[in-house]
């Protein structure tokens, strides 16, 4: 996974809308609408979460190496990695979210890593 905090998750920009998004990849393997209402698009590889209004809040995907710009982190390092480049870093309901890097991901499970819009971190940290 190529991450770009806050702007762009491998060939998606959190600039996308649902709408480009349905044009660009076409119909998902699944939709739903998840516990804090946003729907969720499902294409196996990568599952992506959009406000009503069509605003890409988050990306989810394998992980088993996240790519930083200059930085490769294995997803086996990431939480140290995390705790110890990022000082804000919190837990929230098991997940360790970090926004420096705009992400946020379970530790102890395998390697999916969500990637979160700007907007994001303040919703992370009131749950």
């Amino acid at each position: 996974m190529k991450l770009r905090p806050y702007l762009q998750v491998d060939d998606i920009p959190f600039s996308t809308t649902r709408q480009e998004l349905l044009l660009k990849r076409g119909t998902p393997q699944s939709t739903e609408r998840n516990s804090v209402g946003l729907e969720a698009l499902d294409y196996g590889d990568v599952v992506l979460r959009f406000q009503d209004s069509g605003r890409l809040e988050e990306v989810t995907r394998r992980a088993p190496v996240l790519y930083l710009g200059p930085v490769d982190v294995p997803f086996a390092g990431l939480a140290a990695f995390v705790r110890r480049e990022d000082a804000q870093a919190f837990e929230r309901a098991g997940f360790l979210v970090s926004p420096r890097y705009g992400l946020a991901f379970v530790p102890g499970e395998p390697d999916w890593v969500t990637a979160l819009a700007a907007h994001c971190i303040d919703t992370w940290r009131a749950l």
